[in-house]
């Protein structure tokens, strides 16, 4: 993630939970916190407690994120972001916790304007499939099913970018029950993609696995003088199962219900 996307991140993190971004110059920026986010963020249980009991009049904080620090004021005091800031996983956090499910609504092409339009409801599934062993690889997926006639597509994601949706049902628009159930839906898109794991090519586990019998050949006959092996033989074999196993897992980032013109589909 480099610095621009870290500044265009930030921006759409404060702008999307009503912080004003008072100043937004190259270097840095300075925020100001809503009472929802400084809560949030800056670590104060005890001034909120206190504030609640006594009914206080609430002073969330300011915050200075610098971003460049070539470019910002020396002696500006705040914090510098990163990708291994503190901060910033922090925010990722946050947003991950805050936005794990998202409801939008297509809003239909001006031609469509005083016409009743229907929107078909679409379950989106973003995920992070990660092949791990001792060495790992993550993928990306986005799955998108139709409640009402079960397609599905991949990539997802990528479709809905070139759509315009907003948070409200638009005028002229009304929305169709769906006819397969969500819970339905996220058991298609599991068996789906079972089905392809399963059917995809698995040479790096199988060369995993051969490497995983080398080291252990190797600390097999470190220890082949010993008639009863020792507790560190034991420690030292279950070190190598946990770095050469051959797994896959399956996360599920965020999700959301989308409910897309079906005229236009």
């Amino acid at each position: 993630m480099q610095q621009n996307d870290i500044r265009e991140y930030l921006e759409t993190f404060f702008t999307e939970n009503d912080c004003p971004i008072e100043q937004n110059e190259p270097g840095y920026m300075t925020v100001q916190l809503t009472i929802d986010m400084d809560k949030a963020l800056m670590n104060r249980p005890f001034y909120w407690t206190y504030l609640e009991k006594t009914g206080g009049t609430p002073n969330p904080m300011k915050i200075h994120l610098i971003t460049d620090p070539k470019q910002a004021p020396e002696d500006l005091k705040g914090e510098v972001i990163h990708f291994g800031a503190p901060r910033l996983h922090q925010l990722f956090a946050i947003t991950k916790q805050r936005a794990g499910f998202i409801r939008l609504y297509e809003n239909p092409a001006k031609g469509s304007i005083n016409k009743q339009v229907p929107l078909h409801p679409w379950l989106m599934l973003n995920i992070k499939v990660s092949y791990e062993c001792d060495r790992k690889k993550d993928i990306l997926r986005s799955l998108g099913l139709n409640l009402i006639n079960g397609v599905l597509f991949d990539q997802f994601f990528d479709k809905m970018e070139q759509i315009d949706l907003q948070a409200k049902i638009p005028d002229y628009c009304f929305t169709v029950s769906p006819i397969i159930k969500p819970e339905s839906g996220l058991n298609r898109m599991e068996a789906y993609l079972q089905k392809e794991l399963h059917s995809t090519d698995h040479t790096w586990a199988e060369e995993a696995k051969l490497r995983w019998e080398q080291d252990l050949d190797l600390l097999d006959h470190f220890y082949e003088d010993q008639e009863e092996k020792p507790k560190t033989y034991e420690v030292e074999k279950k070190a190598l199962q946990d770095q050469y196993e051959p797994l896959i897992n399956v996360e599920i980032i965020n999700g959301g219900i989308f409910y897309l013109n079906a005229l236009s589909q």
